[in-house]
C-alpha cells in the first residue's frame, strides 16, 4: 500500500515559520541550545517522519520600514543560526530521521555546498538532503555584498549551473575509490577520484572534489519553487518538492500538472515526492483542539503580516497606506516570491490589490487553513488529500514548539497508522529508504541533459 511522506518544517530561529508561535505559552524559549532541536529530532523519529527539514534565509526581516528595529521587538523570525550545524547535533540524537537544510545557490559556491552536505550526509550515514533556493530579497542581497539582488529569472538560470557543478562533484569518486590498504600502502585508486572543469555561463568549479561517496550515493535534492520558472526547476532537478496548496481541487489539479512536467523532463513522476504544507491543530479531541486554534488565532499580530510580506515579496509595505491599492508597476516590479503576488493578484481581480488585501489573501503570519480536530478528523483530512490525491505526504508546520510535533505524533500518527497509511517503523538506514528512492548512480542525472 502506498505511504505517505511526512516532514517536520523547523527554523533554526526563535519561532518556527509561524512567526508569533515562540508567544505561545507552550513554547520552549531555549532555542539557542542544542537539547531544543535534539527533543523535536526525537520527536520526530518516535513518529517514523521522513525528515526533518529546516527554512533559512540569509536575513532577518528588515525590508519593512527599511528596519530590524521591529523585527527584532516583536521576535519576527529574527534569529537566524546555521541549519546544518544544528542538523549535526540533531543527527547525534537520532539514528534514522532524515536531516534536510536550505542552502541558497545564489550566494553561496557550489564546491561549499557540495563539500557541506556530502560531509553530513557521511556524518549521519545517509540521511541528508539539500533544499535548492534562490535567494529572494535585498537584504540578504546587502549581507552577502552584492549591491542589488539578481532578477528572479536569473536567479534560476544560475541556480540550473548550481546544481549541475554540485551534482558533478558529487559524481566525482567512484564508489570503490577508497582502498585503505596499509599492507600495500595504497590509500585509494586515483583513476576512479575525477576533476570536474565545469565552465558555464555563471559559474566555473575545477575540482577534484574532497569527499567519498556515502550509503545513499549523495544527498536528496529538495526544491520548492512555486512560479512558473520554479516549478520548472523543480521538475528537472527535485526529488521532494515542498508544496502549499491552498484548497483540494486546486491541489488535485496542480499536483496531476506538476507530475506532467516531470514525465516531460524525462522522468519517473513516481520518483518525484510531492509534500504539501498543513497546520494541523490536534488533541485528544474535536472540542480540545478547538480550544488550542483558539488561542492559536490570539497570537499573530498585523506587523508580523506586514514584516513577513516585505521580505518575502521584496517590497516595502510601510511605504503605502492599509487601503492603498498597488500601481500595476509596482506589482510587474516585485522580483521576490512571485507566486504569492500572482495569487493576491488573482484573488482580487480585476480590481487591483491593497496592502489589506495581500494580508487577508496571503495569511502571511497566520496558520493557514488548520486542521483542527481529534484524531479521527484530522487523520480523515490527510487521508483525502493524500488518496485523492493531491500529494504524496505532508510538511507538518508547528504553531508552536516542541507541542504540536508531539501532539501530532501522539494523536495522528497512530490513527493514520491503523489505516495503512503511515509506516509503523522504517525500512531502511536511509533518507532515500524511507522515501522509496534508489540508491543514487553516479551520473544518472545526465541523461536528460545529454538530450537537449
Amino acid at each position: 500500500m502506498r505511504q505517505m511522506h511526512l516532514v517536520g518544517f523547523l527554523q533554526a530561529q526563535n519561532c518556527t515559520n509561524l512567526a508569533s508561535s515562540w508567544r505561545h505559552p507552550d513554547s520552549r524559549t531555549d532555542f539557542l541550545s542544542a537539547d531544543y532541536y535534539q527533543e523535536i529530532a526525537r520527536i520526530l523519529e518516535a513518529g517514523k517522519f521522513d525528515l526533518g527539514f529546516f527554512d533559512d534565509r540569509l536575513s532577518m526581516p528588515d525590508r519593512y520600514g527599511s528596519d530590524h528595529v521591529h523585527t527584532v521587538e516583536h521576535g519576527i523570525r529574527c534569529v537566524k543560526m546555521d541549519p546544518v550545524v544544528v542538523l549535526t547535533m540533531m543527527a547525534a540524537a537520532t539514528s534514522r530521521l532524515g536531516l534536510g537544510s536550505t542552502a541558497s545557490t545564489t550566494y553561496y559556491e557550489p564546491f561549499h555546498v557540495a563539500r557541506l552536505f556530502q560531509t553530513l550526509d557521511l556524518m549521519s550515514n545517509g540521511r541528508a538532503a539539500w533544499n535548492v533556493v534562490t535567494s529572494l530579497n535585498d537584504g540578504e542581497a546587502a549581507n552577502m555584498g552584492h549591491a542589488e539582488m539578481m532578477a528572479h529569472d536569473a536567479r534560476y538560470d544560475r541556480a540550473d549551473e548550481f546544481v549541475e557543478v554540485v551534482l558533478g562533484h558529487w559524481d566525482s569518486w567512484e564508489d570503490d575509490a577508497l582502498i585503505v590498504d596499509k599492507a600495500s600502502g595504497r590509500f585509494g585508486d586515483g583513476h576512479k577520484v575525477h576533476r570536474l572543469d565545469y565552465k558555464g555561463r555563471y559559474l566555473h568549479s575545477r575540482g577534484p572534489f574532497t569527499v567519498p561517496r556515502s550509503p545513499q550515493g549523495h544527498p536528496v535534492l529538495i526544491q520548492a519553487g512555486s512560479s512558473g520558472r520554479g516549478k520548472r526547476f523543480s521538475a528537472r532537478w527535485a526529488e521532494l518538492v515542498f508544496v502549499h496548496y491552498p484548497t483540494l481541487d486546486g491541489g488535485r489539479k496542480d499536483y496531476a500538472e506538476f507530475k506532467a512536467m516531470v514525465a516531460a523532463e524525462g522522468r519517473d513522476p513516481a520518483s518525484v515526492k510531492v509534500a504539501t504544507l498543513v497546520y494541523p491543530i490536534c488533541a485528544a479531541t474535536r472540542m480540545e483542539a478547538e480550544d488550542k486554534a483558539a488561542l492559536i488565532q490570539t497570537l499573530p499580530l498585523e506587523i508580523d503580516a506586514l514584516s513577513l510580506l516585505s521580505e518575502a515579496l521584496n517590497f516595502d509595505f510601510a511605504s503605502k497606506g492599509l487601503d492603498e491599492a498597488f500601481t500595476t508597476e509596482e506589482l510587474d516590479g516585485i522580483q521576490g516570491l512571485q507566486a504569492m503576488r500572482d495569487k493576491v493578484v488573482r484573488a482580487i481581480a480585476p480590481r487591483l490589490p491593497t496592502v489589506r488585501d495581500f494580508i487577508t489573501v496571503s495569511g502571511r503570519g497566520r496558520p493557514v487553513h488548520p486542521i483542527v480536530g481529534g484524531p479521527k478528523e484530522v487523520a480523515d483530512a490527510l487521508e483525502e488529500w493524500f488518496t485523492t490525491p493531491a500529494c504524496d505526504g505532508f510538511v507538518i508546520s508547528a504553531t508552536h514548539v516542541p507541542g504540536t510535533y508531539a501532539e501530532f505524533v501522539q494523536h495522528v500518527v497512530p490513527e493514520l497508522q491503523r489505516r495503512g497509511l503511515h509506516r509503523k517503523d522504517y525500512t531502511g538506514p536511509t533518507l532515500r529508504d524511507h522515501l522509496g528512492l534508489p540508491r543514487s548512480v553516479r551520473g544518472d542525472w545526465r541523461g536528460k541533459l545529454a538530450a537537449e
